[in-house]
């Protein structure tokens, strides 16, 4: 459960760094944002919301694969 609401802090976090201009950042804050968003997707990995995510992801990367031009 704990890491539930930790994931909850960092998707907030993220949100709110990513809805900054891109001109106002620096090379060090986008390393703290992909660390950060690195962070939340370890953190919801093993919880069921992250296999379910990992699940559909897996099934729409299937279909994009079997369409032909």
């Amino acid at each position: 459960m704990l890491s539930i609401n930790l994931a909850v802090l960092l998707a907030f976090i993220v949100i709110m760094r990513l809805r900054r201009r891109t001109e106002a950042r620096s090379r060090n804050d986008e390393k703290m944002t992909v660390v950060i968003v690195l962070v939340l997707g370890l953190l919801l990995a093993p919880t069921d919301f992250g296999q379910a995510v990992l699940k559909v992801t897996g099934q729409l990367a299937e279909q994009v694969t079997q369409i032909k031009f």
